[in-house]
């Protein structure tokens, strides 16, 4: 199975938060929708733009130019100070907003990260359903903009995000380059800067085609290393993988926003399944058992419930946080249309660690199931053989039954 990688990039991160920050306090003026620019030193007039509106690209302004420069092309310019603690503030809960979709993201700046679609995406109809799921999300419940974009390798990812913006979904797939990418200038192209380009207009190579056209040897003998790099983009080869550098796991969760609301007890069960199955596999590859399981449901309404036990077997068990999960949803669902489920694992220990089993302290429906065959040993068992299949031939090399769509007639 073909890796799906997603980039998420926000647009003009610093001027949209500074600009959401200012409307929170009273202004009645949104610096988005007028010439504006983040950076520099507003009383002496010097620095460099960081971030600019729309308004102000229309005058030619770019970002890292000299802010004088900004301001012999639009005298009018609104200028305002960076606020960094702001931005970090704001950074932190687009990461916790994406990471309900997937854990499995790369952060590479304060405003952008990658996000390995892979693992989720028998959640999905498809890759571009679920980043139009995130762009829209992220829009109604931070309220900026992000564009997205989607490729099965990362440096295609991040230049369709870098395609027509603001607040949009493109894809870059290796087999649309050709169409998509090699027509741009070679300024467009990641990891070309002023002097590459300038070195490569020498060379008469002006488009991102030239440069995949072009022999590898005169480049390197030109830009030695990063001319081999460029070609390589410009051709569409990263084999390079989405790098997660998490910190010691206090819990292993998942969460899911639905495409369509849920308005029965068995979609949704067959939601956590999906969910359970997701957290466990976590949970065997991090060799983590789990003492307690929590359910999460947010209604249409954006309302939020949510409720926990204690297992008094750690385990890591799809079955059994399967049937955990399903357990506390009836508990707390009051039939009002679901647009997210989530399923979080907490109290951790490895699984080395030894466990009194007792089958009478867990909760009926989780005995009930452990009465019934298969047993604990083959559950395991069958865990393991489901996880090696996976890991070799993809996550959806095999699939339940009851998690595949329904038939057409």
């Amino acid at each position: 199975m073909n890796k799906t990688i997603m980039h998420i990039d926000v647009n003009s991160a610093y001027l949209s938060w500074s600009a959401l920050e200012k409307l929170h306090n009273g202004s009645a003026v949104d610096l988005r929708a007028i010439p504006a620019i983040i950076g520099g030193d507003m009383a002496k007039r010097h620095g460099v733009v960081l971030a600019k509106s729309i308004p102000a690209k229309a005058y030619g302004i770019v970002t890292g130019e000299p802010i004088v420069n900004a301001l012999r092309k639009c005298p009018g310019l609104t200028l305002e100070a960076p606020d960094h603690q702001l931005y970090h503030r704001r950074s932190q809960e687009l990461m916790a907003l994406l990471a309900d979709f997937c854990p499995d993201i790369e952060q590479v700046s304060v405003d952008e990260c990658y996000m390995d679609y892979t693992p989720i995406s028998s959640q999905y109809p498809s890759a571009r359903d679920a980043a139009e799921l995130i762009r829209e999300r992220v829009c109604r419940e931070l309220g900026f903009t992000v564009n997205v974009g989607i490729s099965d390798r990362k440096v295609l990812a991040k230049m369709a995000s870098d395609f027509k913006k603001p607040n949009l979904v493109h894809t870059l797939y290796a087999d649309e380059i050709q169409e998509k990418m090699w027509p741009l200038p070679v300024s467009s192209l990641f990891m070309c800067g002023h002097s590459s380009v300038e070195a490569l207009r020498k060379l008469e190579i002006i488009t991102i085609g030239d440069l995949a056209r072009a022999d590898r040897e005169i480049l390197a003998a030109h830009l030695k290393s990063h001319g081999i790099l460029l070609w390589e983009y410009a051709n569409g080869i990263d084999s390079s993988d989405v790098v997660t550098t998490r910190a010691k796991a206090k819990g292993i969760g998942n969460s899911i926003t639905l495409s369509h609301d849920a308005e029965d007890r068995e979609t949704a069960h067959r939601v956590l399944l999906s969910l359970a199955e997701s957290v466990s596999r976590r949970l065997r590859a991090a060799g983590q058992t789990a003492g307690m399981v929590s359910t999460e449901i947010k209604y249409h309404t954006f309302q939020k419930v949510s409720h926990q036990t204690m297992l008094s077997t750690p385990t890591n068990h799809t079955s059994a946080i399967y049937q955990t999960a399903c357990g506390l949803f009836d508990e707390i669902w009051d039939g009002t249309p679901i647009r997210l489920l989530g399923i979080r694992s907490s109290k951790l220990s490895s699984c080395e660690e030894p466990v009194q089993l007792s089958l009478f302290d867990l909760p009926a429906q989780t005995r009930e199931a452990a009465l019934r065959p298969p047993s604990a040993q083959k559950q395991a068992q069958l865990d393991d053989a489901l996880d090696s299949i996976r890991r070799r031939y993809g996550a959806n090399a095999v699939v339940r039954g009851s998690l595949l769509p329904p038939k057409k007639p």
